[in-house]
C-alpha cells in the first residue's frame, strides 16, 4: 500500500478495564504501510481539545471523538494514517489519547502507561494543555517525572537507568505542548516574548533545596532533560458562544475567532514541515509495519509485567525486518534473472554476467531494508539463498541446452540415421565420413545452443563410434593398411574432443570460481558501505547528545544551579571520550568486521579459485 486509505480512525492500543491490548485489525493497516512515517501523538486532560487538533492534522473537521459524551469509545490510543500532505514518500500516523487524569479509573499507573507508549511510538509529542503553563500545569505533568521507572534504552539497565544516562536522546520524541484557551499576553519583564521563550521561562528551576521546591523542580527538569528539542503554541478560545463549542466538529472555520484560526494553521503548518520521520537508535527510520512491531512489542512487555525496553524492540524488529530483507532481495534476485535470462544462453559465462548483476542489485536491496545484522548473520544467509537459486538457474540452462541441442541433432542426422545401412558397400566408409562432416559442419553452425553443445556432440560421436568401426571393417575398397591408419586417426579425433570438453568444464569451473570471487568482493563493498554509514551516523547522534548535554550544563549554569552543572562533567567527558574513540578507531572495527565476514564466506572460495587455475593451467 502506498498511499494510506483510511477514511476514519481506529483503535491501535484498546484499554478495557485498564488492561492494554493490540487492535490486530490496526497492526494489519500498519503492516501495508512500507513507507516511512511520521507519527504525531497528542496527550493531555480530559476535555482539553486534544482530537480537535488532531482532527485538523487529518485535514477534517471529524474523525477522532469529541467531547465527554463519548469518553468510553476513546478509551486507549486511537490511530489514524493519512497521506503526507507535504512530501508523499512519508505517511503521517496521527495518534490520539484518552484523556489522563480520569479520576473513575482505579489503577493510576493505567494512565501513565498510556503516556509512555505515546513518548515511545511519536516522533513529535504534543502535550495539550489549558489556559497557562503555571505550577498547576506542570504539576498535572507528573506522567513526565515517571518515565524514568517505565522505559528502559538498554537491556542492561535497571529501570530508572535512564534518568542518568542521555541514550534516549536518539530515540525520545520532539516535544510541543500546546496552550489551549489562553489568555494571557505573551510579555515578560514587560518585553515581548515569543511562544517558546514563554514555555521556556516557564521550564526554569527554582532556586531552593527544600523539598517543595525540588518537588516542583522535578518535572522540569525531565522536560528539560528528555526533550531536547521543545516547542510551544498558545491558542485564544476558538469561539465565546458555548452552543457552537458544544459543536465544534460541525461549525465552518468562518464562525470561528479568526485568532484562533490563525493559531491552529500556524500549529498544522509546523506539523506538516517540521515535524520528522520517527526513528529508532542510529537513526533507523520507522515504517508502518516496522511501527506496528513496535506497538505490539512494547505493549507485550507491559502486560507481563516487564518495563519496555528499546534495545530489545529494536532486536525484536530487525529480526523481523532481517528476515523479510532476505526474502525480498532473493526474490528480486530472482524476478530479475528470470526477465533477463533467454534460456539456454550461449555460454556459462552470459548467464555469470547477468547472475553477477542481479546479485549486486539484490544485496542493494537487503542493504536497504535491514539493520543491526549482527555477525552479519542474515546476509550469509542471502549469499547462501541466491547461491541455491544461481544452481538452480544454471541446471535450467543445462536442461535447456540439453533439448535444444538434441532436437538440432536429431534433425539433422535424421535422414542419415534412417539411411545408415546404405553405408554398407565397398567405398561406404567414406560416403559415410562425408555424411557424418556434413552434419557436424551444420551443427555447429546452429546458433546459441548454449553449454551442453559440446557435450551433446560427443556423446552423439561415442553412439557412432561402434557403428563407424563396423562400416570400416566392412569397406572391401580399403586395404588394411588404410583400415588401420583410419582407426588410428578415428581415435585420435575422439581422444582430442574429450580433451577439448574437459578444457571447456575446466574453464566453466574457473568461471565459476571467478563469479564467486566477485559476489563475495561485492558482498564486502557493500557491507563496508552500510557499516562507514552507520558508523557516522552513530557518531552523529552521540555528538547531538553531547551537544545537548552542553547546552543544558550551559542553561543550569546562567540560571544559577553551578552544582547541578558540575554534576554533568562526568557524563559530558565520557561522551567526549566514546566520540573520539569512535572516529580514531573506527577504520580498524570496520575492518575487524570486513575481515571477520570474510573469512566466513571468502577464503574456501579465494583457495579454489587458485585451484582451479592451476589445474587449467595444465591443458593450456
Amino acid at each position: 500500500m502506498t498511499r494510506p486509505q483510511m477514511m476514519a480512525p481506529i483503535c491501535l492500543v484498546e484499554n478495557h478495564k485498564e488492561q492494554l491490548s493490540v487492535n490486530q485489525k490496526a497492526i494489519e493497516i500498519l503492516d501495508k504501510i512500507s513507507q516511512p512515517v511520521v507519527v504525531v501523538a497528542i496527550v493531555g486532560l480530559y476535555r482539553t481539545g486534544k482530537s480537535y487538533l488532531m482532527n485538523r492534522l487529518a485535514g477534517q473537521n471529524k474523525g477522532f471523538p469529541l467531547g465527554s459524551t463519548v469518553q468510553s469509545e476513546t478509551k486507549g490510543i486511537w490511530m489514524w494514517c493519512v497521506p503526507h500532505p507535504t512530501n508523499p514518500k512519508h505517511t503521517l500516523v496521527l495518534l490520539d489519547t484518552e484523556g489522563l487524569g480520569d479520576v473513575e479509573k482505579g489503577d493510576p499507573k493505567n494512565d501513565s502507561w498510556i503516556f509512555a507508549l505515546a513518548v515511545l511510538l511519536s516522533s513529535t509529542f504534543v502535550y495539550n494543555s489549558m489556559n497557562t503553563i503555571n505550577h498547576q500545569a506542570l504539576e498535572h505533568l507528573h506522567y513526565v517525572t515517571e518515565l524514568t521507572d517505565l522505559i528502559r534504552a538498554k537491556s542492561s539497565e535497571s529501570p530508572g537507568g535512564i534518568k542518568n544516562s542521555t541514550e534516549f536522546v536518539s530515540f525520545f520524541p520532539d516535544f510541543i505542548w500546546t496552550v489551549r484557551d489562553f489568555t494571557l499576553e505573551l510579555k515578560l519583564c514587560g518585553d515581548s516574548i515569543t511562544e517558546d521563550q514563554y514555555l521556556e521561562n516557564a521550564l526554569k528551576l527554582i532556586p531552593g533545596n527544600n523539598p517543595r521546591i525540588q518537588a516542583s523542580n522535578l518535572p522540569r527538569e525531565c522536560i528539560r532533560h528528555f526533550f531536547p528539542k521543545r516547542k510551544c503554541f498558545v491558542f485564544d478560545r476558538p469561539t465565546n458562544d458555548k452552543e457552537l463549542l458544544q459543536k465544534i466538529e460541525t461549525v465552518s472555520e468562518d464562525q470561528l475567532d479568526p485568532k484562533f484560526q490563525e493559531q491552529t494553521s500556524a500549529f498544522v503548518s509546523y506539523i506538516f514541515n517540521d515535524a520528522k520521520i520517527k526513528t529508532v537508535r542510529e537513526g533507523i527510520k520507522v515504517t508502518g509495519n516496522r511501527l506496528g512491531t513496535l506497538v505490539t512489542t512494547y505493549v507485550d512487555a507491559i502486560n507481563s509485567g516487564a518495563v519496555p525496553c528499546l534495545d530489545d524492540a529494536v532486536t525484536t524488529l530487525a529480526q523481523r525486518e532481517n528476515s523479510a530483507a532476505v526474502q525480498k532481495a532473493a526474490d528480486h534476485y530472482s524476478e530479475q534473472m528470470a526477465q533477463r535470462l533467454r534460456l539456454p544462453t550461449d555460454t556459462l559465462e552470459e548467464l555469470l554476467g547477468e547472475h553477477t548483476a542481479c546479485e549486486k542489485e539484490a544485496i542493494a536491496v537487503f542493504m536497504e531494508h535491514s539493520f543491526k545484522d549482527e555477525n552479519q548473520q542474515f546476509q550469509k544467509k542471502l549469499l547462501e539463498l541466491i547461491d541455491e537459486k544461481k544452481s538452480i538457474f544454471m541446471l535450467k540452462n543445462e536442461e535447456a541446452s540439453d533439448k535444444f541441442c538434441q532436437e538440432e541433432l536429431n534433425r539433422l542426422s535424421k535422414a542419415f540415421m534412417e539411411n545408415i545401412s546404405t553405408f554398407s558397400v565397398p567405398g561406404g566408409h567414406r560416403l559415410y565420413m562425408e555424411m557424418r562432416e556434413k552434419i557436424e559442419h551444420g551443427y555447429w553452425q546452429v546458433p546459441r545452443k548454449g553449454v551442453k553443445a559440446r557435450e551433446v556432440f560427443q556423446n552423439f560421436l561415442q553412439s557412432q563410434a561402434t557403428i563407424e568401426s563396423s562400416i570400416l571393417q566392412a569397406d572391401t575398397a580399403l586395404t588394411a593398411g588404410e583400415k588401420a591408419i583410419a582407426e588410428e586417426r578415428a581415435q585420435k579425433e575422439a581422444a582430442e574432443k574429450e580433451q577439448e570438453l574437459l578444457r571447456q568444464k575446466q574453464k566453466e569451473q574457473q568461471q565459476l570460481m571467478e563469479a564467486q570471487e566477485r559476489s563475495h568482493k561485492e558482498n564486502l563493498e557493500q557491507l563496508r558501505t552500510k557499516l562507514v554509514q552507520e558508523r557516522e551516523q552513530l557518531i552523529k547522534d552521540q555528538e547531538k547528545m553531547l551537544e545537548k548535554q552542553l547546552q543544558d550544563q550551559k542553561a543550569l549554569l546562567e540560571e544559577g544551579f553551578r552544582k547541578k552543572s558540575e554534576e554533568m562533567n562526568g557524563e559530558i567527558q565520557r561522551l567526549k571520550h566514546n566520540i573520539d574513540d569512535m572516529k580514531r578507531n573506527s577504520g580498524s572495527i570496520l575492518d575487524n568486521i570486513i575481515k571477520g565476514f570474510a573469512t566466513v564466506i571468502c577464503a574456501p572460495a579465494l583457495i579454489a579459485v587458485e585451484a582451479v587455475k592451476k589445474i587449467f593451467s595444465i591443458f593450456k
